[in-house]
């Protein structure tokens, strides 16, 4: 199999012109974002160029202490924006969501490295960039979870206060909506799992054969990292929500959110 075909510059640079359609979709549609487009553009590029130095030099020189310093970064940085989106919650609430995207990213990575593939988990060719998956994933699907219960809560204020002026546990009345939004937040993740293959090849699988590995070792790579990927947003979110829904009601059952 043939090796990957390393992009000159000017290659590189040619495929910014596709936002140039974004772009003109957006100014005919009237939709007001396109500076955000342009922003996000931006810094994506710059982030990955950054990401990719660094792992360059990590890989060069690999050394356990690197590993553990980008996985720390990662989790601060996923923590941090899940944080940023849920300003409103309670400080035992937030701790909740921290640790359980903490230690259950670095569960499901450890086991993926160290038992699924069999290798050190100081190996920065395979922790860095699991982890990226793995612990990128968990995040988006707190934000998510987040998202829902909080608006369902706070659309459903009045029917909550009802059912606690009639005597309903909160326990009773919160895990609806805790069961719902581990829903929601699994939703985007089991959806992708149904059309791979045959709707869609999937990005490492794609990168991986684009990079000259055999189709059947990518293949068992992604189902792999797809099923790693689908427990981990399900037990972090699990783990957020059901830990964190029982700092919003005290020992007088009155729930404050």
């Amino acid at each position: 199999m043939n090796s990957i075909i390393k992009l000159n510059i000017m290659q590189f640079s040619l495929i910014y012109l596709l936002l140039i359609i974004i772009l003109a979709i957006m100014k005919k549609s009237k939709i007001n974002q396109m500076k955000f487009l342009i922003v996000a553009s931006l810094r994506m590029t710059v982030q990955l160029v950054l990401a990719g130095f660094i792992l360059t030099y990590v890989f060069k020189k690999p050394h356990p202490l690197f590993v553990i310093l980008y996985l720390i970064a990662m989790i601060i940085f996923s923590i941090g924006r899940v944080l940023s989106k849920n300003r409103e919650i309670n400080r035992n609430f937030k701790i909740a969501i921290s640790l359980s995207l903490a230690l259950s990213g670095l569960f499901i990575l450890a086991y993926f490295v160290l038992v699924v593939v069999g290798e050190s988990f100081f190996n920065p060719q395979y922790t860095i960039p699991l982890a990226g998956m793995i612990i990128g994933n968990s995040m988006t699907g707190v934000t998510l979870g987040m998202k829902t219960f909080t608006e369902n809560l706070k659309s459903q204020r009045n029917r909550i206060d009802a059912l606690l002026n009639l005597g309903v546990e909160p326990k009773k009345i919160l895990l609806p909506f805790v069961n719902s939004a581990l829903e929601t937040a699994l939703l985007p993740t089991m959806n992708n799992m149904i059309g791979m293959g045959i709707i869609s090849l999937p990005g490492m699988m794609t990168g991986q054969i684009l990079s000259g590995t055999e189709p059947t070792t990518a293949i068992m790579y992604q189902i792999a990292i797809m099923i790693a990927i689908c427990t981990s947003v399900c037990l972090t979110v699990f783990c957020a929500l059901n830990f964190g829904y029982r700092t919003l009601y005290n020992e007088r059952n009155q729930i404050h959110f």
